[in-house]
């Protein structure tokens, strides 16, 4: 049993004393104990080493005392599995040489044996769960396939993902055979997560918002419902879509436990347009843990005013950037902790 569950009973819609409180990208990189560790080994080590993954994991649950742990690890482990070369360039971002342009490109494109190429994955699952000792749940993500795709096809990061977008376009077949395999592998994936022994899971549709309405329907959100309805009864599943407040509704219909929500949609809004009876998740800007911890305390505050106490999970609208002092991360978790109605 795990002691702190409140995190899991928001989840279910139970009603709380409190909203739980995580935030994307808690483990890592803006904290000094994390940069200790990077200093010695390089991105794709600290993901494939379950000692050093678990280790990363636990740092912001011993620093803060968050509801929830979310595994170290990356959505682009998935492409490694499927025999798609990234690397992890510093000061860059990834980077895949041989991105994927054709049907030649789609036909080489593995579904593999996940237990075989990601076990190290299922190994810090287990890790983890040894030090976190049931004090708080365990969360396994995985990115969207649509959001896999961008970068198995621009071949990097992108502010317009436009080579992406054009062999979705151009080459409809070829781009939906990746989108299944990219799928395939991943229901595989987080059902292994799960049994390794995450208590829930996210899909991160990091560039979801890249799409129109009838595009994202086409070209992400049939693979991601796909996910949800292999996974929905083994653990709760929450889906986050960067800009697509569009897609609020049908997400909300779609049988996932939670819904993140970005700050660029308000409460009240993403409350309306997701039907009112679905847990909500975010959506402070991760920048404005910059202000002044005092500033943020009230603006943390008054983000929970908005949401509600009850199907609220705590958050940012995004992942914590790097440059964030710690004293802000903490009086963001702890404003959540110290919330009274």
């Amino acid at each position: 049993m795990i002691k702190n569950d409140l995190f899991l009973r928001a989840l279910k819609g139970e009603t709380v004393e409190r909203p739980p409180v995580w935030m994307m990208r808690q483990a890592g990189r803006y904290l000094p104990e994390f940069m200790e560790i990077k200093k010695k080994y390089d991105f794709f080590t600290r993901c494939r080493t379950p000692e050093l993954a678990s280790e990363i994991t636990v740092q912001p649950i011993r620093r803060y005392g968050m509801d929830a742990a979310i595994l170290f690890c990356d959505i682009l482990v998935i492409p490694q599995a499927m025999d798609i070369e990234v690397q992890m360039k510093p000061n860059f971002g990834p980077y895949l040489p041989q991105p994927i342009r054709t049907q030649k490109d789609v036909d080489n494109v593995i579904v593999p044996d996940v237990n075989v190429e990601l076990d190290y994955v299922m190994q810090a699952i287990k890790a983890t769960k040894e030090k976190l000792n049931d004090e708080v749940p365990l969360i396994g993500f995985a990115g969207s396939p649509w959001t896999i795709l961008c970068y198995c096809v621009q071949g990097q990061g992108s502010k317009t993902f436009d080579k992406a977008k054009e062999f979705c376009f151009t080459q409809p077949l070829a781009a939906h055979e990746l989108l299944q395999k990219i799928t395939d592998t991943t229901i595989a994936y987080l059902k292994a997560k799960v049994k390794a022994g995450v208590n829930a899971v996210q899909v991160f549709d990091s560039w979801g918002g890249m799409l129109s309405p009838t595009d994202y329907q086409e070209f992400s959100w049939q693979y991601i419902q796909q996910i949800i309805d292999a996974l929905k009864d083994e653990a709760p599943v929450i889906v986050f879509g960067k800009g697509c407040w569009f897609a609020l509704g049908d997400m909300a219909k779609s049988g996932a436990a939670a819904l993140g929500v970005d700050w660029t949609c308000s409460a009240k809004n993403a409350r309306y347009l997701s039907g009112g009876n679905i847990t909500l998740q975010g959506n402070f800007d991760p920048a404005r843990l910059l202000s002044p911890p005092a500033d943020i305390k009230k603006m943390v505050t008054q983000m929970i005013n908005e949401f509600g106490k009850d199907r609220y999970v705590a958050n940012l609208g995004h992942g914590i950037l790097p440059n964030i002092p710690v004293e802000n991360a903490k009086a963001f978790v702890d404003a959540v902790k110290e919330y009274e109605v």
